[in-house]
């Protein structure tokens, strides 16, 4: 007969508690591949903004015509689209949460496919909608309205892209509501747009204030599809990501650096916001199903 001694290397073993020598190479064998991709994916990113630091190119982008210009439209552009996601989007997130329907899985399917396709993609398929001889721009032009390569193609193609961040977001928060709390307002009396802004809303806020800190950062970070179907003209259509791509062009590395370490402090700022609000489930992939 065993000991009761006996039996504790095998219980310790069974909650994690295995020899340390075990624990140790295990260990070593994770952190070696960890290390590396945590590297290359930080060290980059880390030499570009080093670098606009040490050599001033970030202070003095901050006072270039070109780069505040293209900052103010940029932030413009986001607000807007953002107020169009929101409009939109929340409305679809509470279809998708709340009701079930034939060809839910197609419209979950159409709402996540801006997140797979190459920005570019998504900027020619919107010019062929909406440009002069596209599927829509015939019956637009014959009454005075022209969309690309103007401001409105831009906050068009920013809405394309980052709306499914909100709606996803917001549709997961959604869901997780409890339907009891819902139906006890009712039971009180409260309409259905009380129960959606006293309950359903505040409940629900974490993941909703994600959707629009994520959503917002995709707008500003777009490039493809907004030189795709806006261009890339000063002061019209020329947002921060096209000014990183025209100053490369043009020869002005300084510049170009400096734009880009403004867009990376933004996203960074971001992603940090995120987390430290504790709203980091939204960037969690499983909320995507």
């Amino acid at each position: 007969m065993d000991r009761p001694g006996s039996l504790m290397p095998a219980r310790h073993a069974s909650l994690g508690y295995g020899p340390p020598a075990g624990r140790s190479w295990g260990s070593r064998a994770l952190y070696l591949p960890a290390g590396l991709l945590g590297l290359f994916l930080g060290l980059p990113v880390a030499v570009l903004v080093a670098r606009s630091l040490l050599d001033g190119s970030l202070a003095r982008a901050l006072t270039a015509q070109v780069v505040l210009s293209a900052l103010a439209l940029s932030l413009t552009t986001t607000a807007i689209s953002l107020v169009l996601t929101v409009a939109f989007g929340l409305p679809l997130a509470v279809i998708l949460a709340r009701r079930r329907f034939r060809g839910a899985w197609l419209v979950e399917a159409i709402v996540d496919l801006p997140l797979v396709l190459p920005p570019s993609v998504a900027g020619l398929s919107l010019l062929l909608v909406l440009g002069r001889r596209g599927f829509l721009g015939g019956p637009l032009d014959a009454v005075g309205i022209e969309i690309p390569f103007t401001t409105v193609a831009v906050i068009l193609a920013q809405t394309f892209v980052s709306a499914p961040f909100f709606v996803r977001s917001a549709r997961t928060g959604i869901a997780t509501v409890e339907r009891d709390f819902e139906d006890a307002a009712r039971i009180d009396g409260a309409s259905e747009i009380d129960v959606f802004r006293h309950i359903t809303v505040p409940l629900a806020a974490g993941p909703l204030a994600a959707g629009l800190v994520m959503s917002w950062a995709r707008a500003l970070g777009e490039f493809g599809a907004t030189i795709m179907f806006a261009g890339n003209i000063e002061g019209r259509t020329q947002t921060l990501p096209l000014v990183v791509y025209g100053e490369f062009q043009s020869g002005d590395l300084d510049a170009s650096i400096a734009a880009a370490a403004i867009l990376v402090l933004a996203a960074f700022g971001v992603l940090v916001a995120v987390r430290l609000l504790h709203w980091g489930r939204a960037l969690d992939l499983r909320s995507l199903g």
